[in-house]
């Protein structure tokens, strides 16, 4: 398959897996609320990913490149091999650590969740308990969508995500009415097997059987283990942003880590809406112009999706903010879902949609130095990012409650798009002016939100489908007026971007 079309079809896939992850969200947002038995539930996920960050995605990442390497010289056997020489290895080591949480369980809820009442405790201790046993299966899950892909079999990975959530949603819709939030731990463990079960095609024609191996001395295998220091890094740093939002979260009120989660996937899908489906078309010819001859044209391309991306997102964060209220309630707000859980999640969309646009900049900042051969960017960034969302939720968080958390979140972005960048543009001169790529399009979007504000303020009393559908158009319409004459680029390149995505450019 080729890389334009390869790309097109995993963010088609992936955008659906998002949709219905969204869905997903909905029906648990309606059985459930945003209270202390969701919580319970985030904390359990949050435990259990501690052990998957810091092993099974890591050593999935550093899969890839052994497999390709191998498949590319006609040995792609061998490079299976290897993969099922992790998959044993990382299935003793995550059965151990499995069973050492199992039994630490109750403290290190104690540790991730300070503010929980005993009873809530006990049920994130007993949930934990219950996820626990999908580690070994997303552990090789991850190596065999990493195969894959390196194989050249990108539809398994990309769908795995509609399989997951369709039985996340039944057992939610089904099951969470008569056996309550344990449905939801039982469902993600049927889930994460149904997921690994899709992967099993991707290396199907290579081995006859993926079973684990105790090869410990196979070649491949201890390259993946090189690999591992710098991606365990980057692992660790994601999922220690995560964990602190809900430690500290449960320490502002019940519910608070539910709003945070929910708003955060509520931003986190229009991000995958818009940023996977133009990344798709951009990211191979990034890939294809990493030489130093080709320089020139790396910093047009780099120059072309940051000023694209943030031309689509910037109207799209405006929207979000003003009207996130009332954008919740239409996603959300149905069910157990009552007016003040509405109330604390749109106040957290607010300010985690600002960040939209920032983050489309160090997406396309990352993008490049991974095609660049540059971990070390990626693995700065996370940590600066780390850094300021621990201190910020420290910080914020007793003054501002959950909207001081996605403060912190924010902020964290900023800083690590700046580090990003910057070493992008240090190390391979691969960055164009910021201020003349992204300028324009800031100033219009203030004009936009000014707009937006104002149209808001009256319709005061309107209902909530009527505010959203006035705001975004006038929104929309001011923005692109006033695009039209802050960035005349990058208004260009909103008629350019549809074409290009359809085309696979």
């Amino acid at each position: 398959m080729g890389v334009r079309r390869a790309a097109l079809l995993t963010a088609g896939l992936t955008l659906a897996g998002s949709a219905l992850g969204l869905v997903r969200d909905v029906v648990i947002a309606a059985v459930f609320g945003a209270g202390p038995a969701v919580d319970a539930f985030l904390v359990a996920q949050g435990l259990m990913n501690l052990v998957l960050g810091l092993v099974a995605g890591a050593l999935a990442k550093a899969a890839i490149p052994v497999v390709a390497r191998a498949a590319a010289a006609g040995r792609a056997a061998d490079g299976v091999a290897s993969v099922r020489a992790a998959l044993g290895l990382s299935g003793v080591v995550l059965l151990l650590g499995g069973v050492a949480m199992w039994i630490g369980a109750p403290a290190v809820v104690a540790v991730l969740a300070p503010g929980f009442d005993a009873g809530t405790a006990a049920v994130a201790v007993d949930l934990t308990r219950v996820v626990l046993v999908a580690t070994v299966l997303i552990s090789a899950t991850n190596l065999l969508a990493g195969a894959g892909q390196a194989l050249g079999r990108f539809a398994p990975a990309a769908v795995q995500g509609l399989g997951f959530n369709v039985v996340m949603i039944a057992a939610a819709g089904l099951a969470g009415p008569v056996f309550g939030v344990t449905a939801l731990a039982w469902g993600f463990v049927l889930g994460s097997a149904v997921r690994l079960v899709i992967q099993i095609p991707a290396v199907r024609g290579v081995v006859a059987r993926p079973w684990p191996t105790l090869r410990l001395r196979d070649p491949g295998l201890r390259e993946m283990l090189r690999l591992l220091p710098a991606l365990l890094v980057g692992s660790a740093a994601a999922n220690v942003n995560s964990l602190v939002d809900r430690a500290v979260a449960s320490t502002v009120s019940d519910g608070a880590i539910a709003a945070v989660n929910f708003a955060a996937r509520l931003v986190a899908t229009v991000d995958m809406l818009v940023v996977a489906t133009l990344l798709a078309a951009l990211y191979p010819r990034l890939s294809a112009a990493v030489s130093a001859e080709r320089r020139a044209e790396l910093r047009g391309l780099v120059e072309r999706g940051m000023g694209a991306l943030t031309a689509v997102l910037v109207p799209v964060a405006v929207v979000l903010s003003v009207v996130s209220t009332e954008v919740v309630s239409l996603v959300f707000g149905r069910g157990e879902f009552d007016a003040a859980a509405v109330a604390t999640t749109g106040s957290v969309a607010a300010v985690l949609a600002v960040g939209l646009p920032v983050l489309a900049v160090r997406e396309v900042a990352a993008r490049t130095a991974y095609a660049l051969g540059d971990g070390r960017i990626a693995v700065r960034s996370a940590l600066a990012a780390m850094a300021v969302n621990v201190a910020g939720d420290l910080a914020l968080a007793p003054a501002f409650g959950v909207t001081g958390i996605a403060a912190a979140t924010v902020a964290s972005g900023v800083v690590g798009t700046v580090v990003a960048v910057h070493g992008l543009a240090g190390r391979h001169q691969a960055v164009p002016s910021v201020p003349g790529t992204l300028g324009g399009v800031l100033a219009a979007g203030l004009a936009a939100a000014a707009l937006a504000a104002g149209t808001r303020a009256l319709l005061a009393g309107a209902g909530d489908t009527l505010v959203v559908a006035v705001v975004g158009l006038i929104t929309l319409t001011g923005y692109l007026v006033a695009l039209r004459f802050t960035a005349p680029r990058q208004f260009r390149l909103l008629a350019d971007v549809p074409r290009e995505v359809l085309r696979g450019r």
